[in-house]
């Protein structure tokens, strides 16, 4: 007989993710005992991930694991997982911004800090990249505050502003705000040259131009996975993201990132402003935005846009000659401080601080803001049947 043992969890929506959010202490310690708890409450490997609590997809995929710290500068830690569907893989060398949003709110929920009524402050830890974020939660009769008037592209509804900010972004993974020491790259695939900016800020992400692949830079995910050359294209840039992998380290060999690596970096492709109708059918013009962009997880086009891949994107379009900086100048000038980013389900705007260092503008903060909320707290079962 199959023993099952059930486990507390939360589950909560932030920004346009979702998560499985876990106190570390109803974990095992063990590491890989605590990967195989995960895979099993998902549901993974499955493309369906139909015996867990999956939702089949990269942005439905994904594991918080909160702890009080025991830093002075910090109230929580908070590691970060994304749970492969098709893969028997946890992921732990990114965060996610969107799940970030949730973070504040579920520790203040669970206890974990002092609550402030109207706002209160909650620093977090990222462990992932070693990074603090501050999040400003809105609090009522002790709680975290849902209901609110402020609204994200890609969530239906308004909710209670969470205002977040990344601290120092840059260099989260690999230590080096640009892993190969230069703004723009030229790499070859097949014979064919195509431009790149590879930039690790929040999260590393390769900036693609739409152009060079023969994209207009504002298609659609159903519509990139309709293409008769989606394979062919999917490749490319499995390709060039695998390369990147071994630039910053993170496997030895390109070949090895599809296993070894691959939730990170990540890779996307962008263009000028441009209309476009979204997936909600909802239209923009050139004046709504300042960039469009189209981002990749685990080898899918996102639905969305990802909070620390906004957070990269804004800090590599304040650096001189990136694709990202290239775009964005066309429509902001001189120090970009917000940035608007056309995604397939709308605008996301980004901000940042912005201080001077020996001339150049470095991004000290990266600032957005997102909803989050909790759809349910109680237990995942998991049973000791390794599938």
């Amino acid at each position: 007989m199959i023993k099952q043992e059930k486990i507390p969890c939360v589950y909560m929506r932030g920004g346009t993710s979702k998560a499985v959010f876990f106190n570390r202490k109803d974990l095992p310690e063990d590491k890989h005992e605590m990967e195989k708890v995960v895979l099993r409450a998902f549901g993974s490997p499955d493309l369906r991930q139909i015996d867990g609590m999956g939702g089949a997809n990269s942005s439905t995929s994904k594991v918080a694991i909160i702890e009080p710290s025991k830093r002075e500068d910090a109230d929580v830690d908070y590691t970060f997982g994304q749970v492969s569907v098709d893969l028997p893989i946890v992921g732990w060398a990114m965060n996610c911004g969107n799940i970030s949003s949730a973070v504040g709110p579920y520790a203040i929920d669970q206890g974990m800090v002092a609550v402030v009524e109207p706002v209160t402050t909650v620093r977090i830890f990222n462990t992932n990249t070693g990074k603090r974020i501050i999040a400003r939660v809105p609090v009522k009769n002790g709680r975290a505050l849902v209901s609110g008037e402020y609204s994200i592209n890609g969530v239906p509804g308004t909710g209670a502003k969470i205002d977040l900010e990344f601290e120092n972004p840059g260099g989260a993974v690999s230590g080096k705000l640009l892993p190969t020491g230069k703004a723009k790259e030229t790499i070859e695939v097949d014979g064919k040259l195509y431009t790149i900016s590879f930039v690790d800020a929040a999260n590393p992400v390769v900036f693609c131009r739409a152009e060079e692949f023969g994209l207009k830079g504002t298609e659609l995910p159903a519509e990139f996975a309709a293409r008769p050359d989606f394979k062919e294209l999917s490749r490319i840039f499995e390709k060039i993201r695998s390369q990147a992998a071994v630039w910053i380290g993170l496997v030895d060999k390109a070949e090895d990132a599809s296993l070894k690596s691959p939730e990170l970096p990540k890779i996307g492709f962008y263009s000028a402003p441009q209309e476009y109708t979204d997936a909600t059918g909802k239209h923009f013009g050139q004046d709504d935005m300042d960039i469009t962009g189209r981002l990749f997880s685990m080898g899918k086009m996102i639905n969305a846009y990802m909070g620390t891949g906004a957070v990269c994107t804004i800090v590599a379009a304040n650096i001189p000659g990136t694709v990202v900086n290239e775009i964005a100048a066309q429509k902001v000038s001189g120090d970009i401080e917000m940035l608007r980013i056309a995604h397939p389900f709308g605008i996301m705007p980004v901000g940042a601080l912005i201080e001077q260092e020996n001339g150049n503008s470095i991004v000290r903060r990266g600032i957005f803001s997102r909803t989050a909320r909790t759809i349910m707290e109680g237990y995942v079962y998991v049973d000791d049947n390794d599938k």
